[in-house]
């Protein structure tokens, strides 16, 4: 190797020894936003960034280094929350037992996680599009709809209104329990017991 491939051997290592620390410090550093965006919200879920890089650390230049807007970092937790219970429901078999029973236990257990998270899924709601709400619910309204098909055609779920109707109303009935918690109306206990009761009666076929 010659004196100018050496150079331009050395020069590529110190770059990517260099690159190394700036991509862990950056790791770092979303780790902890994330963390503090998470129990910033959780006390205030009108939380401001400036609140959030403080209790992370960091500058707010470094916080909007990594997400550039207060809507981006709601985006982010909220895809970040909604993935944990998409890893639920899809953990689980769909295909197994009654499905009025199976979609009972999905929404029981779906509730423990989006509980931890209630404030701060209401802040993104208030701060993000409709759309980009609903998008980020897409896999689990998804998965769902499965469930609800499979229940329909069981005789388990109402089959007189369309099953994306019905889709829509477990998404609205959720929220609005969410809902109801954050403004002090229900305990989360409470919420759950009256989504259960709710959806059974919205999702029960008609009597003839």
């Amino acid at each position: 190797m010659d004196s100018e491939q050496q150079n331009g051997a050395a020069k590529a290592r110190r770059g990517s020894s260099a690159h190394h620390p700036r991509r862990a410090d950056a790791e770092r550093n979303i780790s902890a936003i994330l963390a503090a965006a998470t129990t910033c919200f959780g006390r205030n879920p009108n939380a401001s960034m400036t609140e959030i890089a403080a209790a992370a650390g960091i500058g707010r230049v470094t916080l909007y280094g990594h997400f550039s807007s207060r809507e981006a970092l709601l985006s982010e937790l909220m895809e970040r929350a909604l993935a944990d219970v998409a890893t639920v429901l899809n953990a689980t078999d769909l295909d197994e037992g009654p499905a009025d029973e199976r979609l009972r236990t999905l929404i029981r257990s779906s509730w423990q996680l989006l509980d931890r998270n209630l404030r701060m899924l209401h802040a993104a709601r208030r701060a993000l599009p409709a759309e980009a709400v609903h998008d980020h619910h897409v896999g689990i309204l998804s998965t769902m709809e499965r469930l609800i098909t499979r229940g329909r055609q069981e005789g388990a779920f109402r089959d007189d209104l369309p099953s994306h109707w019905l889709v829509g109303t477990v998404y609205a009935l959720v929220q609005a329990a969410g809902d109801q918690v954050e403004a002090g109306q229900f305990t989360s206990e409470e919420a759950l017991e009256a989504l259960d009761a709710t959806l059974a009666s919205a999702l029960r076929p008609p009597t003839p």
